[in-house]
């Protein structure tokens, strides 16, 4: 099977699980059968809205669901059953450390919910002074890689590059500066070092920059070896404002090797607070998720190359 993917990619990104029930619900550690079905409820209220999105002239092969198993409940299937691209996440939740969810089992969950996309999000710097923790994680990754492209499965890899202690410093402690100069170098650097490794990937899944030349380098970098002509990026929103996703996505929409992109909060985050503190109904919210996923992809075919 050819690495790459052939066509766009519209994911809507609701695999978060650690962070979700902490952030959205105020449950820390292990939830209860109770909890977990009150959170399970709503990520079914945020796939009604992506359902319906569906329904409003997206081309089905484009519209990816990106959800959990621990919460995911009938998601998974109902999915599948209605054509949409399934992604389902590999990692454990709520660590610094990429290791599997389901540990050397992870195998076996895969071939059960038979995703079209497996996924991991890795924290990955390449001057992070911990060179144990990033030598681990890539022999990890390499583990899984192998595995997935074995079975004929795709990998998609979502990178995030956090800054370092000294880099911060390094911009006076700005994060929109760390973003703009020393991030995206940062970022085409872990890709090259991954790919060096050994680790093959389908699918990147990359945070956004300020700069279309950015852009075009690191989805240059993504291709940069034999065999690789068909990988591709799409966007993450790291969870930023309307105005930051829509300027990261017409950066990136022009440049050759983007497809898409894969948002989740920027979405759906309001709308389900309102849905749970009971100032919006669930039909409204549902819809308005579909309107928010409806209008990233306005903006990001606005700005596509024709």
């Amino acid at each position: 099977m050819a690495l790459g993917y052939d066509g766009k990619l519209y994911i809507l990104a609701f695999d978060h699980r650690g962070s979700f029930q902490k952030k959205m619900f105020g449950i820390e550690g292990d939830p209860t059968p109770e909890q977990t079905a009150t959170i399970a409820d709503a990520k079914q209220l945020i796939y009604e809205g992506m359902a319906l999105a569906s329904e409003r002239g997206v081309e089905a092969t484009a519209v990816g669901v990106l959800v959990d198993e621990q919460f995911g409940g009938d998601i998974p299937a109902e999915a599948k059953a209605k054509g949409l691209k399934l992604a389902m996440p590999v990692e454990k939740s709520g660590q610094n450390e990429f290791d599997f969810e389901y540990g050397e089992e992870f195998g076996a969950h895969i071939e059960k919910f038979d995703p079209d996309f497996s996924k991991v999000l890795v924290r990955y710097n390449p001057e992070d002074p911990d060179v144990e923790m990033n030598k681990r994680q890539l022999d990890r990754l390499k583990t899984l890689a192998d595995w997935l492209h074995a079975n004929g499965r795709k990998f998609l890899f979502e990178l995030l590059v956090p800054a370092t202690e000294a880099q911060l410093a390094a911009v006076g402690g700005d994060t929109d500066r760390y973003d703009a100069e020393l991030r995206p170098e940062l970022m085409r650097r872990a890709i090259e070092e991954i790919q060096e490794f050994g680790i093959e990937v389908d699918i990147w899944k990359i945070e956004g920059v300020d700069a279309q030349a950015d852009a075009r380098t690191l989805a240059e970098q993504t291709r940069k070896g034999e065999g690789r002509e068909g990988v591709v990026c799409v966007l993450l929103g790291r969870g930023a404002s309307d105005a930051k996703v829509d300027h990261w996505l017409r950066e990136a929409a022009p440049v050759d090797g983007f497809v898409g992109f894969a948002i989740g909060r920027s979405i759906w985050w309001d709308s389900l607070r309102g849905f749970l503190d009971g100032s919006v109904s669930r039909e409204d919210a549902a819809s308005k998720i579909a309107d928010n996923y409806l209008r990233f992809i306005k903006v990001y075919e606005q700005q596509e190359v024709h």
